[in-house]
């Protein structure tokens, strides 16, 4: 997914496995969402030297790298989700951006990453840039798959009940979910085609329940 007014910037992605995943105004400033590209992501990511050093938070000491260096080319500013506070909205920004919307369990579903859909940061751009039209809501006529794949009932109308999923990821038949990643986001058929790895998920799966 390439958006016109930015083809520079997407071109300066490209090599990192990363692209522009959402476009919107705030102020003066253009925010540019950026996303893992996959299929390819992963392994490109996990090669870096981050990732052989013996030290916490390596992809988001990558990010915070890769995507600085990129905010001084386009002289902007670069966001991070995991820096504050104050934090960041990066999930007001991505509704706002007309390309990902609330799923029925209340996580964000990107047009192309479906469930999977995450940020590693953004940049604002000097500058109101021209910004796509809104993609159409992958949620909208979707069985929801999503809405009953979890075993423990986790994610609801309520929110997301955390013990309860800590709990599962336990036990031996949280194994599934430890080992491919959430349930409820694999069954989202808007993020099927776009290759995330189980690799990947297990090691998120890893930081969040150690």
């Amino acid at each position: 997914m390439t958006f016109p007014a930015i083809e520079p910037l997407a071109e300066a992605l490209a090599p990192h496995r990363l692209f522009v995943s959402g476009l919107l105004h705030e102020g003066s400033e253009t925010i540019a969402l950026i996303s893992p590209d996959e299929p390819g992501f992963w392994a490109h990511v996990t090669a870096q030297p981050e990732f052989a050093e013996d030290v916490l938070d390596p992809l988001d000491r990558w990010s915070a790298r890769v995507i600085g260096a990129i905010a001084r080319q386009f002289e902007a500013r670069a966001l991070f989700p995991f820096t504050g506070p104050p934090w960041q909205p990066f999930v007001s920004w991505a509704l706002k951006s007309g390309q990902s919307f609330a799923s029925p369990v209340h996580l964000m579903c990107h047009m192309h990453m479906g469930l999977w859909a995450s940020v590693r940061g953004a940049l604002a751009l000097p500058g109101l840039l021209p910004l796509p039209a809104a993609a159409a809501n992958p949620c909208l006529g979707c069985p929801a798959p999503c809405a009953t794949a979890c075993p423990v009932d986790a994610l609801t109308a309520d929110g997301y009940d955390t013990a309860s999923c800590h709990a599962h990821l336990d036990r031996p038949e949280g194994a599934t979910c430890r080992d491919l990643g959430c349930l409820a986001r694999r069954a989202c058929p808007a993020g099927e085609s776009y290759g995330r790895l189980p690799q990947q998920s297990a090691w998120h799966m890893r930081q969040f329940h150690p």
